[in-house]
C-alpha cells in the first residue's frame, strides 16, 4: 500500500439565503465528498471542510423579509442547509459558518497584516446610494446595462453575460435591485481597498506554477490577470459582518462598517478548522506541518477568480506562512431544461425537493456521472429516469439481487465451498484489476464523468459473469460449479460496493453490510490482489440486501415536471 498522505479539501461555501439547489450541489460540494471519501479509503488522513457563507446584504435583507433577527435568521438557515447536507450523506468532518467568533479574529488578523504590508489603503470612493431604500447599495445590488457588451442585467460588481468585472458607478440606467427604484445618486464613502496590482506579478508566477489546476480554472484565473488587477475596495456600508477595527478597538469612521462579504468568506476555510477542534495549525501553517498537505478546492466557475486572485492576495499578502491550494477543481454550470437553476428566483429542483422524491444515492450518481467538467451539463428528470433505471436498478441492483437471493434460497444465506477457478474466473480477476487500475486514475485526476463510466463498465463485467456462469442453471447438474458461481459472485459484490462507496455511500453500505463485510475491510482495493474474487470466508451468513433502487415510473417523471416547472 502506498505510504499515507494528507488531504485538505475543501468545498465553495454555500450562501446561507434558502436552501442551495442541485447545480450547486453539483458544481462543489458533491464531488468534493467524492473525492474525500475515495481518498479516505485509501488509507489517506483527510479533513474536508464546508461552512455557510452568512455576511451580507442578502442576508440582511432575507431576514428583514422574514421578519427576523440577521443572527436568529442565519441560525434557523444553518440548521436547514445542515440537515440537507446530511441527507445527500456529505462527509463534512466540519461544517462551520463564516459569522463564527474564529472567522471574527482571523479576518481582522488578515486586515491588520496586509495593511502593514502595505496592501491596504484608506480611500474615500463613489459608491451609488438609493434615496428610496435609505442606504448605500452593495455592488451586486445596482443593476443596469453593462459598458461593455451592453447585458440589460448587469450586477454591480460582474456583467454574468460577458464576465467583465465592473464598477457600479459605470453602469448605464442603473437601478436598485433591493426596490427597484432609479432614485439612485453617488455619494463619497470611506472604504478600505486591498492594492492587488501590488500582487499581481507574484500571483501570476503562482498560477504559472498551477500545472494540476484544469484548464477552466487556469483560463479564469489569466483572464483577470491578463485583464489587470485593480484595488477593490474590501468594506461596505452594512451592519452585519465582521466589524471593521482600528488599533484600540472601531476604526474611527468605521464605526457602521464591516469587512465585504468576499473578504472575510474565504477566509472561513481556515476558521472552519480552527471551529472543528483539530489542530488547525498542521493543516493550514506551512511551519507547523502544512508543508506536506495536498490542499485541494471544489466550485462553480463563477468562483474561481475569486479563490485563484483575491483571496491568495490575502494569503499571499500577509507575509505569513498560510498553506496555499494546490489543485483547484472547477466546474461549469448544471442547467435546468436550457436556463439556469436559480436559488433567488426559486428555478430548478432543489436539495430538500430531491430529497422528498427519490434517495440521495439516485440524485449523487446522475449528478456524479454527469459532472459539469469540460461544458456546461443540462439536467433533465428523464435523463435522471434513464440513469437510474439503466444504471442503478438494471446493473448493479439487479446484480446484487440476482446473486444475493440466489445464494439465500440454494445455500442457505452462506457463502459456498466447493468448485476451484478456472479460465474464467482468471479472466474476471484480469478485468477487475485493470478496471480497479482506471478507476484510480480517474479517482486521483478528480475526472468523475470517467469515473462513473469505469465504475459502470465494472458492475456490468459482473452481470456478464453471472449470465455465463449461470449458477443457477449449474446446480442442476454441477452443484460444485454452482458454488463457485456463487462464491466468486458474492465476492465480486463486494469488491464493486468497496468502489461503489464514493458515489452511492448507502447502498453500497447497504451491501456490504449484508455481506458482513467488517469495516477495517472496506478500504479501496489493490488491483494486484488476485484474491479479491475469494476474500469472503466460505460459511459466511449472508443477508440479502433489500431492493437497492426502484424504477422511475413515468408517471412520476410527469408528476415532477408539474411540481418542479420542468420543460
Amino acid at each position: 500500500m502506498q505510504p499515507m498522505a494528507r488531504f485538505l479539501i475543501t468545498s465553495a461555501l454555500p450562501y446561507i439565503n434558502g436552501i442551495k439547489h442541485l447545480g450547486n450541489l453539483a458544481g462543489s460540494m458533491l464531488p468534493a465528498d467524492a473525492h474525500a471519501r475515495f481518498r479516505r479509503l485509501q488509507g489517506h488522513e483527510v479533513l474536508f471542510l464546508c461552512a455557510t457563507d452568512e455576511h451580507g446584504t442578502p442576508a440582511e435583507l432575507a431576514a428583514a423579509e422574514a421578519g427576523q433577527d440577521v443572527r436568529a435568521y442565519c441560525d434557523a438557515q444553518f440548521a436547514i442547509q445542515k440537515q440537507a447536507c446530511d441527507g445527500f450523506a456529505l462527509s463534512f468532518d466540519h461544517f462551520g459558518r463564516s459569522s463564527s467568533p474564529q472567522n471574527r479574529a482571523l479576518t481582522q488578523a488578515f486586515a491588520e497584516a496586509l495593511e502593514e504590508n502595505g496592501l491596504i489603503e484608506e480611500r474615500v470612493s463613489k459608491q451609488i446610494y438609493s434615496i428610496a431604500d435609505g442606504r448605500f447599495l452593495p455592488d451586486r445590488y445596482v443593476e443596469g446595462t453593462c459598458p461593455k457588451c451592453g447585458f440589460e442585467r448587469a450586477r454591480g460588481d460582474q456583467c454574468d453575460s460577458c464576465g467583465s468585472l465592473l464598477d457600479p458607478v459605470d453602469l448605464r440606467n442603473p437601478r436598485s435591485k433591493i426596490s427597484g427604484s432609479t432614485q439612485l445618486e453617488v455619494r463619497d464613502t470611506a472604504h478600505l481597498f486591498l492594492l492587488q496590482p501590488k500582487m499581481q506579478e507574484r500571483i501570476r508566477a503562482w498560477v504559472d506554477r498551477a500545472e494540476d489546476w484544469p484548464s477552466l480554472a487556469r483560463s479564469i484565473a489569466y483572464k483577470w490577470l491578463d485583464e489587470g488587477l485593480i484595488d477593490r475596495a474590501i468594506t461596505r456600508d452594512l451592519s452585519w459582518g465582521v466589524p471593521v477595527l482600528g488599533r484600540e478597538g472601531p476604526r474611527p469612521g468605521f464605526e457602521n462598517k464591516v469587512f465585504y462579504v468576499w473578504f472575510d468568506a474565504p477566509i472561513e476555510y481556515i476558521a472552519c478548522a480552527q471551529e472543528a477542534g483539530v489542530d488547525w495549525a498542521r493543516w493550514w501553517r506551512t511551519d507547523q506541518g502544512a508543508g506536506d498537505v495536498t490542499y485541494i478546492q471544489f466550485m462553480g466557475k463563477d468562483n474561481v477568480a475569486f479563490h485563484t486572485v483575491s483571496f491568495p492576495v490575502t494569503i499571499m499578502g500577509s507575509n505569513q506562512p498560510w498553506k496555499l491550494v494546490d489543485r483547484l477543481k472547477a466546474f461549469n454550470w448544471v442547467t435546468w431544461y436550457g436556463g439556469k437553476f436559480s436559488t433567488s428566483e426559486k428555478r430548478g429542483i432543489f436539495m430538500d425537493q430531491a430529497l422528498d422524491v427519490l434517495p440521495s444515492d439516485c440524485w449523487r450518481w446522475h449528478l456524479l456521472a454527469n459532472a459539469p467538467e469540460s461544458a456546461d451539463s443540462a439536467f433533465t428528470l428523464e435523463a435522471l429516469q434513464l440513469g437510474v433505471n439503466s444504471d442503478l436498478a438494471n446493473v448493479f441492483g439487479n446484480l446484487i439481487n440476482r446473486i444475493t437471493r440466489f445464494c439465500a434460497a440454494r445455500f442457505e444465506s452462506k457463502v459456498p465451498g466447493g468448485g476451484a477457478p478456472g479460465e474464467r474466473e482468471t479472466a474476471l480477476a484480469q478485468r477487475l484489476a485493470a478496471g480497479i487500475t482506471a478507476l484510480t486514475a480517474h479517482h486521483e485526476a478528480m475526472e468523475f464523468r470517467k469515473a462513473a463510466a469505469e465504475l459502470r463498465a465494472l458492475w456490468a463485467i459482473g452481470n456478464e459473469y453471472l449470465q455465463i456462469a449461470a449458477p443457477w442453471t449449474a446446480i442442476k447438474t454441477d452443484p460444485e460449479a454452482a458454488a463457485l458461481g456463487v462464491r466468486t459472485g458474492l465476492n465480486l459484490c463486494a469488491v464493486l460496493a468497496i468502489l461503489s462507496q464514493p458515489f452511492i455511500p448507502d447502498a453500497a453500505g447497504a451491501v456490504l453490510d449484508g455481506l458482513g463485510v467488517p469495516m477495517k475491510n472496506r478500504n479501496w482495493p489493490i488491483a494486484s490482489d488476485m484474491g479479491l474474487l475469494d476474500a469472503l470466508p466460505r460459511g459466511l451468513a449472508i443477508t440479502p440486501p433489500e431492493l437497492l433502487f426502484k424504477k422511475i415510473e413515468d408517471a412520476q417523471i410527469a408528476q415532477w415536471a408539474e411540481q418542479f416547472g420542468a420543460g
